[in-house]
């Protein structure tokens, strides 16, 4: 089946008007990326973050009027119409083929890889985490996972009691389970992320070591490695607790840094933990350590 699809940016506080529109115009799908490469991170409590630009994608039948829909769109949106929309044509085939190959198994240091459910894996003998792409948490790309994923690969976690701080989708969460952790606490202030990442658990079979849960629900139990891969100024005021919770000889990981903010980081935490310096791909840093 023949299908058009609509494609222009917006903004976040517009994107659910768009999107109920263009559903009422008759669209048999709405999705969002990325229109400018921005990093999203751990939400807020109640807050589903989008990027600052956002494009919206619609799926309408090729025998749809589409350049009444783009009159009616312009018109109801007034002054927050698009100023350019794209549309092109694809056929069914070429549309889940062009999605799915989109997204191809991504190595991290020598034997950890993450790998879409469609992809068989490159290395099978290797630690692959299973992952679909999805929309709110990621897919291992950004620098920030990139360097949590190396750090774990050249330091597999085995046997230890693992907190993963801002799981996400529970990418650092699985792959520490993967690599012999005895037990992961995965924490995320989003209920969304939590179901994400215990749905990821199962499917990759660590649903036995993996338990993600809200902040609310987690008791401090003492950890042997603490992954916190979320923001700088959250990291600043969650020094004295992961402190607390770490054992002494215990590693830290923190990740979501910019490279300006490292200075920051590393004096906030020089009260607790001997650190390394900061290890940079593109923008951001990784800073890990030892709890004194």
């Amino acid at each position: 089946m023949p299908w058009l699809q609509i494609k222009f940016d917006s903004s976040p506080q517009q994107v659910d008007h768009v999107s109920d529109l263009l559903t009422g115009l008759g669209a048999a799908a709405v999705t969002f990326e990325d229109a400018a490469d921005q990093p999203l991170f751990e939400p807020d409590p109640g807050e589903t973050r989008l990027w600052n630009n956002t494009r919206i994608i619609g799926l309408f039948d090729a025998n749809v009027d589409m350049p009444g829909i783009i009159e009616q769109l312009k018109q109801t949106l007034g002054k927050h119409a698009p100023q350019q929309i794209q549309v092109n044509p694809l056929e069914d085939k070429d549309w889940v083929r062009a999605w799915m190959d989109t997204f191809k198994p991504i190595r991290f240091g020598q034997n950890l890889w993450i790998c879409p459910s469609w992809h068989t894996p490159d290395q099978p003998d290797a630690t692959n985490v299973m992952l679909d792409p999805g929309l709110a948490f990621g897919t291992g790309t950004h620098p920030t996972t990139a360097l949590c994923m190396e750090w774990l690969d050249a330091n597999p976690p085995v046997g230890l009691e693992v907190v993963d701080f801002g799981c996400g989708s529970g990418i650092l969460a699985i792959a520490a389970a993967l690599l012999g952790a005895a037990h992961v606490a995965a924490i995320d202030h989003d209920p969304q992320a939590v179901l994400a990442t215990n749905d990821n658990a199962e499917k990759n079979n660590v649903s036995d070591k993996v338990n993600a849960l809200l902040p609310r629900q987690f008791a401090d139990q003492p950890a042997d490695l603490i992954l916190a891969n979320i923001l700088a100024n959250p990291l600043l005021e969650l020094a004295p607790r992961f402190a607390e919770l770490l054992k002494p000889g215990g590693q830290i990981v923190l990740s979501g840094i910019l490279a300006e903010q490292a200075e920051q980081i590393l004096q906030r935490y020089a009260e607790w933990f001997d650190l390394q310096s900061p290890t940079q791909q593109d923008d951001w840093v990784r800073i890990d350590g030892i709890r004194r």
